[in-house]
């Protein structure tokens, strides 16, 4: 089946570049060139990514599939299949904010500390993994892959557009389907905001299980522990580095599994840092903004675009390459998302060819 994800890539970018243009016409400061670069970045990480596991990812759907309890009308599976993916979308994503091993994967969507439609890109390359057993399950109980690949897609296409703040509350749709007011408040780290609104399509679930909130006070966006990076590549790292940094620490072998069980909020007595105190209001916080010449800017710009042309078309006619050659291409593309960053962010290791954009 097509990758519905890639063939909406053109449609994300002029959305993007909408937003900007609106935005800038009303003087919001909405996108900063390092965090969005770092967000699309972490999205052409994850497609990637997804070269080389889809095809570990279809065989075990169809393999699920074939050992299906039960065998659904075409019309039922397609029903069966809205519902049971939106259902179990919700549990993913509400265990991936409470379960540290998924959250140092889910977290990477979190890391911005902006609220913009570049956002919605920035995903880990390995969601895709840790979904899967949730999508077998569907699997199994009847709903064929092909159907459950086309439903996960669109239900992850239909989250693109509530990642705004250009767009107000929606009246009596925030009761019954995911807004970017409700989105707003699932990205805040707002104390009474943490943890809420996890449903991907419709919001019934948090109303069943307790976790919906609207939108009431203004939102600050990011982690409750920074990234302080521009680096995609680095980004889909850093969670489980931290957890592995914590188990070091840790003074029982019980206690260090028990790092990556626990919640993200679980403190104990043994860790070596207190925690962070929470934001309440966007005045507290200290965006991670390093300044870099218009020269470096300009031409970190056109390396990106270089690279999201050469992202693009391996994903439409990669597939006939052989494997040494596709994954030869997928690092050097990941080369340069770092090298992008480490303009951005002045890094004394960028390579001498960088230098003409500093003038």
């Amino acid at each position: 089946m097509p990758n519905l994800i890639a063939l909406a890539i053109p449609f994300f970018f002029l959305g993007i570049f909408i937003e900007w243009r609106v935005a800038r016409a009303r003087q919001l400061p909405v996108y900063r060139l390092g965090d969005a670069l770092a967000d699309m970045g972490c999205g052409i990480a994850q497609q990637l990514a997804g070269l080389f596991s889809i095809v570990a990812l279809v065989a075990g759907l169809n393999a699920a599939w074939a050992h299906r309890l039960l065998t659904l009308p075409d019309w039922a599976a397609w029903v069966v299949g809205f519902v049971g993916v939106d259902f179990v979308y919700y549990w993913w994503h509400r265990l991936s904010h409470e379960v540290n091993f998924l959250w140092a994967a889910h977290g990477v969507h979190h890391q911005s500390e902006d609220y913009n439609l570049a956002v919605a890109l920035r995903q880990s390359v390995f969601t895709s993994l840790l979904f899967f057993p949730f999508l077998a399950v569907l699997a199994l109980l009847g709903v064929p892959p092909l159907q459950l690949g086309v439903i996960a897609a669109l239900n992850n296409l239909y989250q693109f557009w509530i990642h705004t703040e250009l767009i107000g509350k929606l009246g009596p749709l925030e009761k019954i389907i995911n807004t970017p007011s409700l989105h707003r408040v699932h990205h805040a780290i707002n104390p009474k905001y943490l943890d809420r609104n996890h449903g991907g399509t419709l919001m019934v679930w948090d109303h069943l299980f307790g976790t919906w909130q609207p939108e009431e006070e203004q939102c600050v966006y990011g982690l409750t522990s920074p990234l302080r990076s521009y680096n995609p590549v680095w980004a889909q790292v850093d969670g489980y580095w931290k957890l592995l940094k914590l188990a070091r620490h840790a003074p029982t072998p019980l206690e260090a599994v028990k790092v990556f069980f626990k919640s993200p909020g679980w403190r104990a007595p043994w860790f070596p840092h207190p925690a962070l105190p929470p934001l309440e209001r966007r005045a507290q916080q200290q965006k991670y903004d390093p300044q870099t010449s218009p020269g470096r800017r300009a031409w970190a710009l056109a390396q990106f675009v270089l690279l999201v042309l050469a992202t693009v078309g391996l994903l439409r006619w990669g597939g006939a390459l052989g494997w040494p050659v596709k994954l030869a291409a997928v690092a050097l593309i990941y080369l340069g998302l770092i090298h992008i960053s480490g303009l951005l962010e002045g890094r004394r290791w960028v390579v001498p060819f960088a230098r003409p954009a500093g003038r």
